[in-house]
C-alpha cells in the first residue's frame, strides 16, 4: 500500500487531493474516485504493480493450499481470496478505482484496530501478572507471604518516585526535547522549526512513529530497564497512551497524521500553553475489578479443561501400557510353547535312538536284528506280522523248526470259540 501511495503522490493532482481530503471523505471513497484523473504514466505503473501483487497472492494461495489442504483435498479458493480483499481479483490486469477504494478501507481498518488490540493485549498482560503474584502468595507460609507483600509495596513506591512528567504534546514537553535532545536554548523555541527538525522523512507530517519518538525523554523519567521495579512492557503502553492523547488533540481531520498546519494551530491553544498534569499508568489501573474476576474465572476454566485433558491422556497411556504388557505376556507364552515343542522333538529323537540301540544289542542265536527302515510302528495286540507268510518273502527255516507241530490251524475256528447253541458245520 505504501508503494501505491508513493506512485500516486507523483501525480500533482492526486497529491493535492490527498492532502486536502479529510479522513471521513477518504473512508467514504471520495479519494478513490480521483484515480480517474491520474496521469497515464502513473496508471501504467499501478497496473504493473497490481499484476505483480496478484501473482504474489496466487503464489501464497498455492503455498497455503499445499500446506493446509494437501494436493488431494478440495480447497475453497474464494475463502482464501477473502484474506486478500484489498484487491479486486476479478480484474487481475489493471488498477482501478475499486482497487484503491478497497486498499484505503483495508488500511483504515487495520490502523483503527491496531491500537485497540494493543490495549487489550496489555490489559491481559497486567491481569496475568497480578494473578500470578496472588497465586505465588498462596504457596507461601505466613512469614514468606508477609515478606513478599512488603517487597511488592516497596517496588511500587520506588517506581512512583520519579520526576514530574510533562503533559504530552505541551509546550513544556516539547521545550524539554528542544533543549535536551536537540541541544538548543529553550528560550529560542520555535514550533515550526521544531516540527521540521522532527519530521524525520521530511514529508510534511508527523506520523505515529515520529510522534512516539518525541516522548522518549518523558518515559525515561519513569522507566529504567536496569531497575527491578520498572516494567518495559508498561513503558510501551505509556508511550502509546501519550501518542493517542496528542493525536486526539491535534489531528483534527483524523487521518492519523499531524500536518504542519495542524501542529501550529495546536501550539496556540490553552492546552498547549497551560496543560493539566499528566496521570501515568500507576495512577490509572488498566483493568476493572469485574474484568479481573472474569479473567480469573476464564483461567480457572482453562486449567480445568487442561486438567481433564491431562487425565484423559494419562488414562490412554495406562491403557496402552496395559495392552503392551498383555502383548509381552502373550509373546512369552508363545516362546514357551515353541520351546516345549522343540524339547519334545529332541526327546522323541532320543527315545528312538535308545530303542534302536537296544534292538542292535539284542540277537537271536547270533542273528542280528536288521536295521529298521523308516520309522518303527509296533503292531496292535492280536495282530500277526503277515510278512512271515507272504509268498514273496523268504522264511527262516531255523525259526520254523522251532514252531510246535501240534499247533492248530488258526484259520479254522475252534468249537469252544462258537457261541452257545451253535454247531460247527463239517
Amino acid at each position: 500500500s505504501y508503494t501505491i501511495i508513493d506512485f500516486l503522490e507523483k501525480d500533482q493532482h492526486f497529491r493535492e487531493k490527498l492532502h486536502n481530503t479529510d479522513m471521513e471523505d477518504i473512508k467514504m471513497g471520495k479519494l478513490a474516485k480521483e484515480l480517474d484523473f491520474v496521469s497515464h504514466h502513473v496508471r501504467t505503473q499501478l497496473d504493473e504493480l497490481k499484476r505483480q501483487e496478484v501473482s504474489r497472492l496466487r503464489t501464497l494461495i498455492k503455498a497455503k493450499q499445499d500446506i493446509e489442504g494437501g494436493n488431494d483435498m478440495a480447497v475453497d479458493h474464494q475463502a482464501l481470496l477473502k484474506q486478500f480483499e484489498y484487491l479486486n481479483h476479478m480484474n487481475p490486469h489493471t488498477f482501478e478505482v475499486e482497487d484503491l477504494d478497497r486498499l484505503i478501507k483495508s488500511a483504515t481498518n487495520d490502523l483503527e484496530n491496531y491500537d485497540k488490540e494493543r490495549h487489550e493485549e496489555f490489559k491481559k498482560y497486567e491481569m496475568t501478572k497480578d494473578h500470578e503474584r496472588r497465586e505465588h502468595l498462596k504457596s507461601l507460609d505466613d512469614e514468606g507471604r508477609k515478606k513478599e507483600e512488603e517487597h511488592y509495596e516497596e517496588m511500587k513506591k520506588k517506581h512512583a518516585d520519579h520526576p514530574k512528567v510533562n503533559h504530552p504534546g505541551s509546550q513544556n514537553q516539547f521545550k524539554e526535547v528542544w533543549e535536551e535532545a536537540d541541544g538548543l536554548d529553550p528560550e529560542d523555541f520555535d514550533p515550526k522549526t521544531f516540527f521540521k527538525l522532527h519530521d524525520s522523512n521530511g514529508d510534511g507530517f508527523f506520523d505515529e512513529q515520529e510522534l512516539e519518538a518525541l516522548f522518549t525523554k518523558e518515559l525515561e523519567k519513569i522507566y529504567d530497564p536496569t531497575n527491578e521495579e520498572d516494567d518495559m512492557v508498561e513503558m510501551e503502553e505509556e508511550r502509546l497512551r501519550m501518542r493517542e492523547h496528542v493525536m486526539n488533540e491535534v489531528d483534527t481531520n483524523k487521518d492519523r497524521l499531524v500536518s504542519l498546519e495542524e501542529f501550529l494551530i495546536a501550539t496556540k491553544k490553552k492546552e498547549f500553553l497551560e496543560p493539566d498534569s499528566w496521570e501515568t499508568l500507576e495512577q490509572n489501573q488498566a483493568y476493572t475489578d469485574e474484568e479481573m474476576r472474569e479473567f480469573e474465572e476464564h483461567l480457572a476454566q482453562q486449567e480445568e479443561d487442561l486438567s481433564q485433558k491431562a487425565s484423559d491422556l494419562q488414562k490412554q497411556r495406562d491403557e496402552l501400557e496395559r495392552q503392551q504388557e498383555q502383548l509381552n505376556s502373550q509373546k512369552v507364552e508363545l516362546q514357551q510353547v515353541q520351546s516345549g515343542q522343540d524339547k519334545n522333538i529332541y526327546i522323541c529323537k532320543d527315545l528312538k535312538n535308545e530303542l534302536y540301540s537296544k534292538l542292535l544289542s539284542f540277537s537271536v542265536e547270533g542273528n542280528a536284528i536288521p536295521e529298521p527302515q523308516g520309522e518303527y510302528h509296533p503292531l496292535p495286540p492280536g495282530h500277526q506280522d503277515m510278512s512271515q507268510n507272504h509268498p514273496g518273502m523268504k522264511q527262516d527255516n531255523h525259526l520254523q523248526n522251532q514252531i510246535p507241530h501240534n499247533t492248530q490251524d488258526l484259520s479254522q475256528p475252534r468249537l469252544q470259540d462258537l457261541p452257545p447253541g451253535h454247531q460247527a458245520v463239517p
